[in-house]
């Protein structure tokens, strides 16, 4: 695909790109990388053009020792917002999110310190996590007398059950190690989150771009349907990947025994 995206310059993003995979950094690490309206926004305009550019995938990390805490609580509470003017806030979140999950494009985070409330949500929206040591996980609204708002009753709901996040944001529990691993909240743990979730980006990368096209959004959109509809779309999708020319040649190279086999390490 040829770019014909400009990368845009943000002030709560850092991005940079190397062989066709961008790097996203939160870039507020004074504030733990919490979340305002103005980080939202940058999100929305990076995620709207990068599936347009020939990104093959994408690293989301962030600087400091926190991927994000959350919500910018100190901007919600000076806003004094109205529940209107909130709920505006919210369709950003999901937009920014939903474009995120459904662009097409990998993401894989990679996760340290706090993914707390919001950051969760924006965590969850990835295709693929990755933690390390000090990675903590949390859903503290109940004790701030909030609720998730950015996508957690649909994504963190998903991965872990309903009972496990009404607990997390009933008692503030916190997940971290192994069990954040054994629950779904991530699929990796590992000394350097950032350098792994770099090697699997660049491991996604290679696959023909329609077949990551597919994985990263017709399956979510398959999660939405009706078990009936989502095996005709699953059958329409299939004819549509299985048959591109990047299929058959790598299937000619499966054919010839000189195509990757599948083993273990």
């Amino acid at each position: 695909m040829a770019n014909t995206f400009e990368m845009p310059e943000f002030s709560n993003l850092q991005v940079s790109v190397e062989d066709s995979i961008a790097t996203v950094r939160l870039n507020r690490p004074e504030k733990r990388n919490a979340i305002d309206a103005e980080t939202v926004e940058q999100l929305i305009r990076l995620f709207n053009g990068l599936p347009r550019s020939g990104i093959r995938a994408v690293v989301l990390c962030a600087a400091g020792a926190h991927f994000s805490a959350g919500l910018d609580l100190v901007e919600h509470h000076r806003q004094d917002r109205s529940a209107a003017d909130f709920m505006f806030i919210c369709m950003r979140w999901h937009e920014a999110f939903n474009k995120m999950e459904y662009g097409g494009i990998p993401v894989i985070a990679a996760l340290k310190g706090a993914v707390v409330g919001g950051g969760l949500e924006l965590a969850s929206s990835a295709h693929i996590r990755v933690s390390d040591a000090t990675t903590y996980f949390a859903l503290p609204e109940g004790q701030r007398g909030l609720f998730t708002g950015g996508g957690a009753t649909i994504r963190v709901a998903d991965l872990v059950g309903k009972a496990r996040m009404i607990d997390m944001m009933l008692t503030g529990r916190i997940y971290k190690g192994r069990e954040a691993v054994d629950i779904g909240l991530c699929q990796y743990l590992v000394e350097d989150s950032e350098a792994k979730a770099m090697e699997l980006a660049r491991i996604a990368a290679k696959n023909p771009p329609l077949s990551n096209f597919a994985i990263c959004s017709a399956i979510a959109h398959m999660q939405n349907m009706s078990a009936f509809d989502a095996s005709y779309a699953e059958a329409v999708v299939a004819g549509i990947v299985n048959t591109q020319p990047a299929s058959r040649t790598l299937l000619q190279a499966f054919a010839n025994k000189t195509g990757a086999k599948v083993k273990p390490a």
